[in-house]
């Protein structure tokens, strides 16, 4: 029932005026009768009251009979009525709230002022329905729908106001609640929405990580034999979505026929045993290539525990497989690789030992000597082992390089002449060079017998005679397409020789960098050739690959970092023997005995004053005894107890001026980084000459 229904204010308002005017006309009849006769005053009086009493009563009545809240202001808020179901609302009686103001009892406090502004607008005619709230004695609070009016009197000035209330308060927090309801039910499907939006994402997400990983799923029913696969399972197979099998049988014909029966073996035992069934294995794909599956699952079973179906994944693995061959091969290579460097470095102090003493003694024969040419065979059988040595050192990565800046256009076309006569007439070699090809920074005379070691294979698959070409290039590797090679992705220079010969097969590719391989006749190659591009290559941080099938020649593509540094001009040294002599004092520290006793021989005939020691404490105390006539440290690099770069470096803490020479067969990373010669370090290969040594010592005094 709506307020209308309840009560009818207007009808009240007739009402009420109707009592009044009966009242005024009692009133006023009762006055001329008591003017007429004095004596039935008191009656009439008593008559009258009783009358408006009755009015009262009755008007009291109507308004006391709805449930709503009927309230009269005066024109400063004052309240002139106020009905009993108000009354009930507020907890006060109706004596207690007539005549005082409205907003200052029943409105709660923070809302006065908002409300006697809004009273204030009534007044002046604004009508409109409005929602306030009212405060009962106790201090609880409940909000009120209004529907005002203007009282005015015989001379229609407004008076007052008279307001009908309605208790909504519990109407509101309905629908409140409805729409808390509403916005939690929306909330709901919202996330509702939501998480099927991520179950889809994380199914494309689950699915897009699996095909990167090249990872499947698969699901068998061990009583039907039935078999399900993810989409990317058939891609691990190299199978479509269309050929993946739907039995058992199916998927057992594509596993290669020597794992099968270790596939079947390891199924059956891990259902038997009620364990985790993993293995790896070979599967075959259409296009007749072999691919290495790992497969691990379990079995799920019902809640009587029987066997339900077995859940599991499978990961193509053969990237891995390929790298652990490679690691295999590279410990392999390494181990060899460090025997190789060890044997040259004592090689190398023996091969310095003879070559300095035989430069020494070929020295003092006449040139007419018989002996001389005997004594210039040994030197150059030295010659030839020191190549060897620096071929091991090579393989081994422990030579020392001295890079500079190369454009590898200029050295192949340097080389051109010699190598044309190297291949020979039947064999037509043609270069393919890059435009504005970029500089790499490698040492210069290894770079060279890399290319040349390369030219001589080549020649070598070619007997018949064939093609033979040379291309540089820049190339930019990226990582998807460097996953199986060991080098990091950025800009390179590629040194490519490709010939048309007989090719190489798999087993001599596998074995293609190992030293002393070789598939020449006997006597006819020593197997170090590649070993050596491999160590020159690897050393100078870059990259060998290499294509070839029988009969369908061979190509070789060498990845050089791509270099953006320009060398300084190099100074130039004087090879005249008479200005390689001195008077300076120089300290000899090498543990190998000969080597010293050669190395001080050496300096003492060029004029130079020469102490020696083997051993650093040794070097340490002749420095502590003699002072700073030191102009010169002459060290090995490694010795036992204290390196050689360690022993200048104590010893230029306490004598500034001291310079250094650094002699050894190879070095650890003490005066090199990955192989490389750091700056400002003077270095001497051994073995070395007599001529060597002395031009080395005199330019670093010279400095």
């Amino acid at each position: 029932m709506n307020v209308s229904e309840k009560f009818n204010v207007r009808g009240l308002e007739l009402r009420l005026a109707e009592a009044e005017a009966t009242i005024e006309a009692l009133l006023s009849g009762q006055i001329d009768a008591m003017i007429d006769n004095e004596s039935r005053t008191p009656v009439l009086l008593a008559q009258a009251q009783e009358a408006v009493s009755r009015e009262r009563d009755r008007a009291q009545r109507y308004l006391d009979t709805p449930e709503v809240i009927l309230l009269a202001l005066d024109l400063e808020g004052r309240i002139t009525l106020i009905n009993r179901y108000a009354c009930s609302i507020l907890g006060w009686a109706a004596e207690e709230l007539l005549g005082r103001n409205w907003f200052d009892v029943c409105s709660p406090v923070d809302s006065q002022h908002r409300l006697k502004k809004s009273f204030h607008n009534l007044l002046a005619g604004d009508l409109a329905i409005v929602e306030n709230p009212i405060v009962n004695r106790a201090g609880g609070e409940r909000l009120i729908e209004w529907r005002n009016t203007l009282l005015r009197d015989e001379a229609d000035q407004v008076i007052g106001t008279f307001s009908c209330g309605t208790d909504i308060t519990e109407r509101r927090l309905s629908e409140a609640n409805l729409r808390q309801t509403t916005s939690d039910l929306l909330e709901r499907t919202k996330s509702l929405e939501l998480q099927t939006a991520a179950l889809h994402a994380s199914e494309e997400r689950t699915n897009y990580a699996l095909g990167a990983a090249r990872m499947g799923v698969w699901e068998l029913d061990p009583v039907t034999q039935r078999i399900t696969w993810s989409d990317t399972m058939a891609v691990v197979f190299g199978l479509t979505i269309e050929q993946t099998p739907k039995n058992f049988e199916d998927f057992i014909a594509l596993v290669h026929c020597d794992d099968r029966q270790l596939v079947q073996d390891s199924l059956a035992r891990a259902a038997h045993e009620g364990t985790e069934f993993k293995e790896e294995f070979r599967v075959c794909w259409p296009d007749g290539t072999s691919h290495w599956i790992t497969s691990q699952a379990r079995m799920r079973q019902h809640d009587d525990n029987a066997p339900a179906h077995w859940l599991g994944i499978g990961t193509d693995i053969s990237d891995q497989k390929a790298l652990e061959a490679q690691f295999r091969q590279a410990q392999k290579m390494e181990a060899v690789g460090q025997l190789a460097g060890g044997v040259a470095h004592d090689f190398n102090n023996l091969l310095t030992v003879i070559l300095g003493y035989s430069d020494i003694v070929l020295g003092t024969f006449e040139p007419q000597d018989r002996r001389r040419q005997q004594l210039a065979a040994i030197i150059e059988a030295g010659r030839r082992a020191t190549g060897l040595t620096k071929q091991l050192l090579a393989f081994s990565r422990k030579q020392v390089l001295q890079p500079k800046v190369i454009d590898l256009n200029s050295l192949v076309n340097g080389m051109d002449d010699m190598l044309r006569r190297l291949v020979g007439e039947n064999v037509d070699l043609v270069s393919v060079l890059a435009n504005e090809l970029g500089s790499v920074r490698a040492d210069l005379g290894q770079i060279e017998q890399v290319l040349m070691n390369l030219v001589v294979n080549a020649r070598d698959a070619m007997p018949q005679g064939g093609r033979l070409s040379i291309e540089t290039a820049n190339v930019e590797l990226e990582t998807s397409s460097i996953r199986d090679m060991e080098i990091a992705a950025g800009p390179y220079v590629m040194l490519a020789v490709n010939d048309s010969g007989s090719g190489m097969s798999n087993t001599t590719k596998q074995h293609l960098f190992e030293p002393f391989f070789t598939t020449k006749e006997q006597g006819k190659g020593t197997g170090l050739g590649l070993a050596t591009v491999y160590g020159i290559v690897k050393q100078s941080g870059g990259y060998i690959w290499v294509y070839t099938e029988l009969g369908e020649g061979t190509t070789f593509k060498i990845y050089l970092p791509r270099s953006y540094d320009h060398d300084k001009s190099e100074k130039r040294t004087s090879e005249n023997e008479s200005m390689m002599v001195g008077t300076e004092t120089v300290l000899v520290v090498e543990d190998e005995e000969a080597v010293r006793l050669l190395t001080r021989s050496i300096l003492e005939t060029a004029g130079y004053r020469v102490f020696d020691a083997a051993h650093p404490i040794l070097a340490q105390a002749l420095f502590k005894e003699h002072g700073n006539i030191f102009n010169l440290l002459v060290t090995d690099v490694i010795m036992p107890g204290l390196s050689g770069p360690k022993l200048f470096e104590t010893l230029s803490a306490q004598y500034p001026d001291l310079k250094v020479l650094f002699v050894s067969g190879y070095t650890d990373d003490t005066i090199v980084h990955q192989g490389q010669l750091n700056p400002d370090v003077e270095f001497l290969q051994k073995p070395f000459t007599a001529t060597a040594l002395r031009r080395k010592v005199r330019n670093i005094l010279d400095q």
